[in-house]
């Protein structure tokens, strides 16, 4: 054999550039499913489901294509399968075909890249990692952007990469005379809240998916989460359609109100794509295109419209550079030196907090929630309470259907919990329950009160909050955006307010079973 060429589970591009030199005479292609990459945290069932579809149905595609194509599949009784790990599977390969060279695309995981190299490396072949054409900017390209900065500023990288390849510019100037429409873009729902925004894009379930979900009930069923509810894609055309349907009934709206939130509304206006997006069924410049002519049509805002391109082309191209610009140091960051373990409701949504319940339910459900429940909901929380930021990590990979770690440890680790200490954000990001309240309804009916922060019906993101602040008031107070805030924090420091919100903190911590 001359190459053995991988296949993993996010890579599943039509257009990938493991296929720009294949020969079925002299290649093979190789994919795995294994139980190890599944169970290494705990996936969220319809997490499992996903991915597991979505090979299948490109395994069959390229089966049907003549492609010559080893794949290693699980079964629903264990017994079936052989056990072993992706490493075990992919050295008995070796052994057995003796190719020349490896050759698979950049993983979208530090530790699986490192399994392939100390594996190539017993048994003496070559490995070759290929660019993921997937993406807009190479590793390469975000080196040279990051060389010589302390803090990466995402506003400057998504600049550049609108002019480069020409992204809503009109010459060297942005359409519409303005770069970022991020203040027209924060608005909440009035008390009516969103009326009738429609059911989502829905899918049926063929007989491969069907087949994968008994498997998931079978072999994993002490996983958390549904599986009931599972309505993604698994395929591009599906894929595309979901982009199809959020272009015509959801950007309109999409800009406008996409930090909102409200009770039993799991999706609101947004895409939902970033599934498709991450496991490379669909690729970022259909989206991108499909918004500009929204906007060429009259058909969606200037502000939808960036505010979905800056997500693409901004935020998602910035934080796969910091993981592989950072990597392996960025794991072990601990800024704030947090290492406290999350809380059990954080797996079973248990809890009498209306804003942490609502969002965790529609993760359990739908191994989804929005951005700003991810970030000043679910991650204001654990960061405020003093988690450890790479076990938050652990807990999204494991939740969410979204997460591959290249995405999801930066915007945890960095974004979400400042563990990064400024790589990402330059600061923390952190409120009391007064933004939840404003951007939400979740306030209304919740046993806790949102404006106190001590007593039986004090809202602990509050208590939290203040409690942060004060804990780590030296290193705070010399941040130039938090300035406004640490002065709140010397005032109750001064009234003696302070004592109290931090004796009821560590209450709640001893009462949840929490150690810091």
């Amino acid at each position: 054999m001359r190459h053995l060429l991988l296949i993993l589970g996010d890579q599943l591009d039509r257009e990938s550039a493991i296929f720009d030199s294949y020969d079925p005479q002299q290649d093979l292609l190789w994919m795995a499913e294994t139980d190890h990459e599944i169970t290494y945290v705990p996936s969220h069932k319809q997490r499992i489901v996903l991915f597991l579809s979505a090979m299948r149905h490109f395994r069959d595609e390229l089966n049907d294509a003549g492609r010559r194509l080893q794949y290693h599949q699980l079964y629903a009784d264990k017994r079936k399968d052989s056990g072993k790990t992706f490493g075990e599977l992919l050295s008995q390969t070796i052994k057995e075909e003796k190719p020349e060279a490896i050759r698979v695309v950049l993983p979208g995981d530090y530790r699986v890249k490192q399994l392939l190299e100390e594996t190539a490396a017993e048994y003496d072949v070559p490995i070759d990692f290929l660019p993921d054409v997937h993406f807009y900017c190479t590793v390469n390209e975000f080196q040279k952007f990051a060389q010589g900065r302390k803090s990466l500023l995402m506003e400057t990288f998504y600049r550049q990469m609108r002019k480069k390849h020409e992204i809503l510019m009109r010459g060297e100037k942005p359409v519409g005379g303005t770069w970022n429409y991020d203040h027209d873009n924060r608005e909440s729902f009035d008390k009516e809240g969103p009326g009738n925004i429609g059911r989502p894009t829905s899918f049926s379930h063929d007989e491969t998916t069907t087949e994968v979900i008994r498997l998931v009930q079978d072999r994993f069923a002490d996983h958390p989460g549904e599986v009931d509810a599972f309505n993604l894609p698994v395929t591009p055309s599906q894929a595309r359609r979901m982009l199809s349907d959020f272009i015509k009934y959801h950007l309109p709206d999409f800009g406008k109100y996409e930090d909102a939130m409200w009770t039993d509304e799991p999706f609101l206006h947004h895409s939902r794509l970033s599934t498709s997006l991450n496991l490379k069924l669909l690729n970022p410049r259909e989206c991108v295109q499909a918004a500009i002519g929204a906007y060429q049509e009259e058909a969606a805002p200037m502000a939808s419209v960036e505010g979905f391109v800056r997500q693409i082309v901004g935020w998602r191209e910035f934080i796969r550079g910091v993981y592989w610009t950072r990597m392996p140091e960025y794991a072990e960051m601990n800024h704030f030196d947090h290492q406290a373990a999350l809380p059990s409701f954080f797996w079973d949504g248990e809890t009498e907090m209306q804003c942490v319940r609502q969002s965790l339910s529609h993760l359990l459900k739908f191994g989804y929630v929005h951005h700003i429940q991810r970030l000043m909901v679910l991650g204001n929380f654990a960061l405020t309470m003093g988690v450890h930021p790479y076990r938050f990590h652990e807990w999204h990979m494991a939740m969410y259907l979204d997460a591959v770690d290249w995405v999801s440890l930066p915007n945890t680790l960095g974004m979400s919990q400042h563990g990064d200490g400024g790589v990402v954000g330059t600061k923390p990001y952190c409120s009391t329950g007064n933004y939840v309240n404003k951007m939400s309804n979740f306030c209304q009916g919740c046993v806790y009160n949102h404006k106190k922060a001590v007593g039986a019906e004090a809202c602990p993101i509050t208590t939290f909050y203040w409690d942060f602040l004060d804990r780590h008031f030296d290193e705070l107070q010399n941040n130039a955006r938090m300035k406004l805030q640490m002065k709140h924090v010397e005032r109750k420091r001064n009234s003696g307010e302070l004592v109290d919100i931090r004796q009821h903190a560590e209450k709640l911590r001893e009462d949840w079973g929490i150690k810091n």
